[in-house]
């Protein structure tokens, strides 16, 4: 391992930036100076007025391997997420094959990865109705949390949840402390004859009333009730909501935790940084479930997030192939839905930032320590902490560049923010004090390690 010092004006510790110096000893942090003091070390690296902040966590990524690596892989994703100036994801249970809804699928993810980390990774397990004998399994296996889907995922082998499999699994998962994360949306359209058929094309404003704030509401309605329920009986449960998209449920999920139900959300950059007004017709790179919706609507996410409410932001990456996005004939109906951003979440954010007014402080604190906390691994990642692992990245914000295809990570370069102009470069990455990203290209070989949750 590494021993060294990186000195910084503006290093990130307890919750302020700070001039500081670092010193990382066996891929730890052994200490952290106050400017003046002179460190013991040979190696030290000054970096002036560039922030030195924790490494982020993103627990909202779709790796897709083992069986669609196609789409993405180990490889690419993790050295998408070191060029983001992120050292620990958390893989989500769908969109690989097989889904990760049992002992024996987490077991081929796990041999599926080996030598291909190049940051931490921990994974979400899944259910699904048919699962349920295998969820405790599941859960001993070492997975962080189980997700459900309250409608169809998008891909066939990962089926939806009713409300008594919902009941069934918040028996089975309140007994492990961990989070039950739920995509929530309710297709609450009435039943629609042969003449009356919603026609999408490549209308997004189509697509958009296809998937209304209804339909996330209701669902998020609905888990607050089954949490209820559950409250009622003495059960423990943590419900979180992925990828917010309505603002109109914060004012729910305000009452629900004024209750003492355990409720937590996150929301994505593309919530966050595009708006349906801009969105041109036929532009299938914009597709997600929950859509991206209107600007207003983006102003109160901005809200939620400075008001605490929502508490983590995170890339919900969901990359495929061009041929399933559709992107040469603009079919919003049957396009993927899924947005590619995990590389650029930090500098996305960071910029538009400035124009909603959140503070610096409160950015990190949303995607390094919020994130690795509700992971469970905040004990020792998310900040820069003495004992804590030295995964640091050396941040320049007032850098501006323009994301370009060339630039890109992932497999596969589609993205809504190609040719969009943003600020903060993420110059170097640390993984527990070793350098994996410096000045655009990775270093050195795949590092990563496979996070379990301890089950001893």
């Amino acid at each position: 391992m590494n021993n060294f010092a990186i000195q910084s004006l503006r290093t990130f510790v307890d919750g302020a930036f700070k001039p500081a110096t670092v010193l990382v000893k066996g891929g730890k942090i052994s200490a952290i100076l106050d400017f003046e003091e002179s460190p013991d070390t040979e190696e030290f690296y000054p970096i002036g007025n560039k922030m030195l902040i924790p490494g982020l966590t993103d627990t909202h990524v779709h790796i897709n391997e083992p069986g669609r690596t196609e789409w993405e892989g180990f490889i690419t994703a993790t050295q998408a997420a070191a060029a983001g100036g992120i050292t620990a994801l958390v893989d989500m249970p769908l969109n690989c094959t097989p889904v990760t809804t049992s002992a024996s699928a987490l077991k081929q993810k796990l041999d599926a990865l080996e030598g291909k980390l190049w940051v931490d990774c921990g994974f979400w397990g899944g259910f699904v109705p048919e699962s349920l004998p295998e969820l405790d399994g599941l859960l001993k296996a070492g997975v962080l949390g189980v997700k459900s889907f309250t409608i169809h995922s998008g891909i066939d082998d990962f089926p939806m949840v009713g409300r008594e499999d919902l009941r069934a699994a918040i028996e089975v998962i309140g007994e492990y402390d961990v989070p039950y994360l739920i995509h929530a949306e309710l297709d609450s359209d009435e039943p629609r004859d042969a003449d009356n058929q919603r026609v999408i094309g490549e209308s997004y404003r189509s697509f958009l009333e296809s998937r209304p704030k209804k339909w996330e509401n209701d669902a998020i309605d609905m888990m607050i009730e089954l949490a209820r329920e559950a409250k009622a009986r003495g059960d423990k449960i943590k419900v979180h909501i992925v990828h917010l998209s309505s603002a109109e449920a914060i004012p729910a999920i305000v009452r629900a935790r004024e209750e003492g139900i355990s409720i937590t959300t996150e929301t994505c950059p593309h919530y966050l940084t595009l708006s349906a007004e801009t969105i041109p017709d036929g532009s299938t790179i914009f597709k997600c479930c929950p859509p991206i919706r209107e600007l207003s609507n983006c102003r109160e996410l901005w809200r939620g997030l400075e008001d605490g409410i929502i508490e983590l932001i995170v890339s919900d990456h969901s990359p495929c192939t061009p041929h399933l996005k559709k992107v040469d004939s603009g079919d919003l109906e049957t396009a993927w839905g899924g947005v590619s951003s995990l590389q650029f979440g930090l500098p996305l954010v960071w910029t538009e930032a400035q124009k909603f007014g959140l503070a610096p402080e409160k950015i990190i604190q949303l995607m390094a320590e919020n994130t690795a906390t509700f992971a469970g691994f905040g004990d020792r990642k998310g900040k820069i902490e003495v004992g804590f692992d030295a995964d640091l990245v050396v941040f320049d914000p007032d850098t501006e560049f323009v994301i370009r295809p060339e630039i890109i990570e992932h497999r596969h370069k589609l993205t809504p923010y190609e040719g969009r102009s943003v600020f903060g470069v993420v110059e170097k990455t640390y993984l527990k004090g070793q350098l994996v990203w410096n000045s655009g290209h990775p270093v050195g070989e795949a590092r990563g390690e496979p996070i379990l949750r301890d089950v001893s």
